[in-house]
């Protein structure tokens, strides 16, 4: 399955408010360099699909993610530790963003609850970086990368003994 990036944002500091911008950097065991998360060591990057956003009447950032893709309508429920190649980046997923009342406050909703509720199963993919060979741009591609699983050893069978 692929997509692209339609949105990147970035956060100098922990509650701010999201800058956007044409190119990130990756940091190999962290985030993105220049957000407020990119010293992380998991959980750094929060990758969220456009469906979430049209659905809601928001905006790329409003969620506070640093990525904003379409094309992968459930990236919240990715298993943890799958990867996506975004860009120049490899991300591995951590697991889901759990929706809080808090993202209802920063946007100024009436009933922050019910915000907080209509988030449950699409608030995002928390990840972190673990592999980068170049930046990420706005109109990258995205990418569901399938791990190649280890090859099943047979089990000796018993001999008999004499």
């Amino acid at each position: 399955m692929t997509g692209r990036v339609i949105s990147l944002q970035v956060r100098t500091e922990k509650h701010g408010t999201p800058t956007r911008v044409g190119e990130v950097v990756g940091r190999v065991g962290g985030g993105l360099e220049g957000d407020a998360h990119a010293h992380r060591t998991s959980r750094a990057v929060l990758v969220v699909d456009r469906a979430t956003l049209d659905a809601l009447g928001l905006v790329p950032g409003d969620l506070r993610e640093e990525i904003t893709i379409e094309g992968l309508p459930d990236v919240t429920n990715l298993p943890v530790d799958t990867e996506l190649r975004i860009g120049g980046v490899t991300l591995r997923v951590d697991g889901p963003c759990e929706p809080c009342t808090h993202i209802g406050e920063l946007l100024g909703v009436p009933d922050r609850e019910e915000f907080r509720l209509s988030l449950v199963g699409r608030r995002g993919a928390l990840c972190t970086v673990s592999a980068v060979s170049g930046p990420i741009g706005v109109g990258d591609p995205v990418e569901l990368l399938v791990r190649a699983s280890a090859p099943k050893r047979d089990r000796p069978s018993a001999v008999p003994q004499p």
